[in-house]
């Protein structure tokens, strides 16, 4: 649990380091497929940064985050009911229209993902959406307290596989847009198909 700790712990200099970054590139590409009002769920929503967003876009948003300094941080930033809770958790039925994975499923133990991509797609409403980012490398690996699972092309592909009903609609790979970083990651938009 140690990487829970970090964001308690850090809650925030990691809101002040990822609040202000350009997120509408990656917003678009997940947004064209939602229909209008449509209901997302951010899945490990930090800041709330991203629901703020699609919250005054006019969506109708629910947040969990599993660090308790994060949910009330993105409480008070979005106004909304914000639950702490782990994507281990997640147990909705066609609930979602869109579910936003936004840099939180790279905490997910490289073993379990494909559980949990399980319990996302079974969220999602038949056509819902689901957009994921991992930071792109094969490496399951620590840093600053931190545990990443990494995937590349060929493990979200393999991944893919394994998931009733997914589609591939869209993968491509950015460099961070923090302004000290270079990382590249791999960003994921998978569709539920009917």
């Amino acid at each position: 649990m140690k990487t829970i700790d970090y964001y308690n712990k850090h809650a925030e200099e990691f809101t002040a380091s990822t609040f202000k970054v350009e997120m509408e590139s990656l917003y678009a590409p997940f947004l064209r497929y939602l229909p209008e009002q449509a209901s997302i769920l951010d899945l490990g929503c930090g800041s709330g940064r991203d629901s703020f967003a699609f919250k005054n876009k006019g969506y109708q948003v629910e947040a969990i985050d599993y660090s308790a300094e994060l949910v009330k941080k993105a409480k008070e930033l979005t106004g909304i009911e914000v639950r702490q809770q782990s994507f281990y958790e997640l147990n909705e039925s066609e609930k979602y229209d869109g579910i936003w994975a936004c840099a939180s499923l790279l905490h997910c133990d490289r073993d379990c993902l494909p559980e949990v991509m399980g319990h996302i797609f079974k969220a999602l409403k038949p056509n819902g959406v689901c957009y994921m980012s991992f930071k792109y490398g094969n490496t399951d690996r620590e840093k600053d307290g931190r545990s990443f699972t990494d995937l590349n092309e060929q493990q979200a592909h393999d991944l893919l596989k394994q998931i009733d009903q997914a589609l591939l609609l869209q993968q491509w790979i950015t460099i961070d847009k923090r302004p000290d970083r270079d990382e590249k990651w791999l960003n994921l938009l998978w569709k539920k198909h009917a």
